[in-house]
């Protein structure tokens, strides 16, 4: 099996900033000035500074952690490496939601502006073009060119209309400034009082709505694994476009303020009359029609780059979930020019198909808000937990004043959550209504292959388990000092040093009429057991933690110091396996215990390292998949070994069925991520002699024992006849019940 593909890194600083400003700069403020402007009046600029502030926060708590985990996705890509899978993938479905949503209204947005441009240039245009048709027509025509802009491209797109959008703006802003120095000083004071057009909550509730205006940098952290040096540049472009957006967004407004206005009105009356057009008003009031124009191309070219960026950055999202098997994994393939193409395509015709149908946007749109302003509190908060949780590696880019600047950026973003949750309730609604959707195609479709796949990723990745808190406690009864160098070896793989504990369990074996001052044997061999054990494991380079216990049955004990110490694994080892020395005994520990039960059986002295070729039949049902996942990929973590899977048919299967289950085999264990796994499908009469013909070539093999329920026979006869039959070493695992 070969591991997911991965995109090219071709965006230079450059490049990644310009998908920043292509999705922040123009759209927002053409938007929502007007709206600012009528419920609170010229203090609209205080507005967007104090959220251009709480962005600035939040830009560097994702600056911080793109810096340390540079992959595409953004905050789906944060969220897998810090919480549960299941937590990932729905911050990943809500982000890819959002994303879509905002391409939905900047393509709408680009027709609407088309629409009036077109009649203001040419009045007798022959054709109706205000129909919601034609506008949903020109949105969808400019989405699907931008389709196929991006599937033959490597990189975003899109520059020339940033140029272009930037190009305008300077203008207005220049032009406008100049006519500022030509304006009597009294007639200045007069259009910025009175200053807090309806107090403290005008204020407020402009901050509420306009914040999104500031969305965008987010962006180039979906799209960090096509940045170039993203360590350095991913938090230059963020800060970068962020600081561009307000660099056109606070001087525009001085500047509609102060000599946009018509003359003997004031802004809040101007823009309460026309809140949609308020930027092209002013314009036309200092500059004439040409001003006017101007706006409209402005607009125009800002609601195309921002949807080339949504676009660009929500498929990159699509296509991070489907590496993860969160999506169809089609979704994360790439074509010959190394774009994710099925991504691109896929996002881009759910954004047509919501462009026809979708009867709200205005909803839509504040759910997207809402979804937006929480991934941001999210992100501040794991910001916190990756520099707590990884002291040792901490993020090559690293907020100041930590935690001060993630703790009042997350309080901000949600208060501003709560505050579009309240007054736009419909928005809520369509958040719920989307994240229960997936719920139900996470749990029905995607569940198992997304757990397999990270269980493989975390055991790969060490620091993974660190990163989400995890502490995994492998128990390892010893009762011959000769097998623990092995089973220390196993051990810690499954709980690698520095993340995981293991701990080396021996039980002083004795009734309840024992009297140790009068016999001290068991004691003695107890101690003996441990000493050597420890001295055995040492020559490893690896001191475990050590623990020992009396008990009268010490297969009970096992179980009770597993569940007291509420293990992650329970690894026992023997040398040989019987139906006298194991089965039933082994059978009692897994019946009473909730852990993983990993056993070993190999001769003394053997060494975990050598075991280079390994055999893993499969019954193809995945039952033990999540826990074979771990194990596959502990064991391969250190060293790169060979795995094959062996699936036994029965002998008179067709060709076409047999042909089924080697596709499905693939399939199953395609999100154990790893390059050097083959799959061979062999039809024979009886299972255990296939097993025992291709053992011969092998240095281990791994064979699931299913647990059904507590109370039950597990240890099965196809287990004890591999064992007999096979010299080869066996780890033999029973995921939890």
């Amino acid at each position: 099996m070969v591991q997911a593909e991965t995109t090219k890194r071709q965006l230079s600083l450059a490049g990644a900033t310009f998908v920043g400003i292509g999705a922040i700069v123009g759209g927002g403020i053409l938007a929502l000035a007007g709206a600012a402007f009528a419920v609170t009046g010229p203090s609209a600029i205080l507005a967007f500074g104090l959220n251009g502030v709480i962005a600035l926060l939040t830009a560097l708590s994702f600056a911080e952690i793109a810096s340390k985990f540079p992959q595409s996705g953004g905050t789906y890509t944060f969220a897998k490496k810090v919480l549960s899978v299941e937590t990932a993938f729905m911050v990943g479905w809500v982000v890819w939601f959002a994303s879509i949503v905002a391409a939905v209204l900047y393509a709408i947005g680009f027709a609407q502006f088309t629409v009036v441009f077109i009649e203001h240039v040419w009045p007798d245009f022959p054709f109706e073009l205000q129909s919601r048709f034609s506008v949903a027509c020109l949105a969808g025509i400019a989405t699907l060119i931008y389709m196929v802009s991006l599937m033959l491209k490597t990189s975003g797109g899109g520059n020339l209309s940033n140029y272009g959008k930037l190009l305008v703006f300077a203008t207005l802003i220049l032009v406008g400034v100049a006519v500022i120095f030509r304006q009597p000083a009294e007639e200045l004071r007069a259009g910025m009082t009175p200053f807090f057009a309806a107090g403290a909550a005008g204020l407020f509730q402009a901050m509420g709505f306009t914040f999104i205006a500031l969305q965008g940098f987010d962006l180039i952290a979906a799209v960090g694994g096509e940045v170039k040096n993203p360590e350095r540049n991913i938090p230059r472009a963020m800060l970068s476009s962020l600081g561009v957006a307000l660099l056109v967004y606070i001087p525009l407004l001085l500047v509609i303020i102060l000599v946009g206005r018509p003359d003997g009105q004031s802004i809040v009356d101007v823009s309460r009359a026309n809140p949609e057009t308020i930027v092209a008003i002013a314009a036309n009031n200092y500059l004439g029609s040409f001003g006017y124009v101007l706006v409209m191309i402005a607009a125009i070219l800002s609601m195309l780059s921002a949807l080339v960026a949504n676009l660009y950055a929500a498929s990159r999202v699509a296509m991070s979930m489907a590496m993860d098997k969160n999506l169809p994994a089609g979704l994360a393939h790439l074509s010959g020019r190394g774009t994710p193409s099925q991504a691109v395509a896929l996002t881009a015709l759910v954004v047509v198909v919501v462009v026809f149908l979708l009867p709200n946007v205005a909803a839509a749109g504040a759910a997207a808000s809402l979804i937006f302003l929480i991934t941001f509190a999210l992100a501040h908060w794991i910001a916190i937990m990756v520099r707590q949780r990884s002291p040792h590696q901490p993020p090559p880019f690293r907020t100041p004043w930590f935690p001060l600047i993630p703790v009042l950026g997350g309080m901000a973003c949600v208060i501003l959550a709560v505050y579009q949750g309240v007054s736009v309730p419909a928005a809520g609604k369509i958040a719920v209504v989307w994240l229960s959707v997936g719920m139900l195609l996470f749990l029905f479709i995607f569940a198992r292959r997304a757990r397999v796949a990270d269980a493989s990723s975390s055991a790969l990745d060490p620091e993974l388990m660190q990163l989400r808190g995890r502490n995994p406690l492998v128990l390892v009864p010893i009762a011959n000092p000769d097998s623990a160098a092995g089973l220390v070896a196993v051990a810690q793989t499954l709980a690698p040093p520095g993340v995981g504990r293991v701990l080396m369990f021996s039980v002083v074996v004795a009734n309840r009429k024992w009297k140790p001052r009068e016999d001290m044997c068991p004691l003695d061999n107890a101690h003996r057991v441990l000493r050597e054990s420890i001295a055995a494991a040492g020559d490893s380079g690896y001191f475990p933690q050590t623990l020992s216990s009396v008990a009268e049955n010490p297969w009970k004990e096992i179980a009770r110091v597993a569940e007291v110490h509420q293990c992650d694994s329970l690894l026992m080892g023997f040398s040989h396996l019987s139906e006298d020395n194991v089965a039933t005994p082994l059978d009692e520990v897994m019946n009473n215990v909730s852990c993983d039960v990993v056993v070993l059986r190999a001769p003394k002295d053997w060494k975990l390292e050598k075991a280079g070729r390994i055999l893993i039949p499969t019954g193809g049902r995945g039952v033990h998949d999540h826990l074979l996942a771990r194990v596959v990929g502990s064991l391969h973590r250190a060293i790169t070994r060979e795995l094959t899977f062996l699936q036994i048919l029965p002998e008179d299967i067709s060709d076409k069925d047999r042909h089924f289950a080697r596709k499905n085999l693939e399939r199953m264990i395609d999100g154990f991520r790893v390059k050097t796994a083959k799959v061979i499908v062999d039809d024979h009469h009886s299972p255990v002699e296939a097993v025992v013909d291709h053992a011969r070539k092998y240095d281990l093999i791994i064979l699931g024992v299913q647990r059904v329920s507590r109370n039950r026979r597990l240890f099965g006869q196809f287990a004890m006849e591999v064992a007999h039959r096979t010299e080869c070493p066996i780890i033999m695992i029973s995921r939890r019940g």
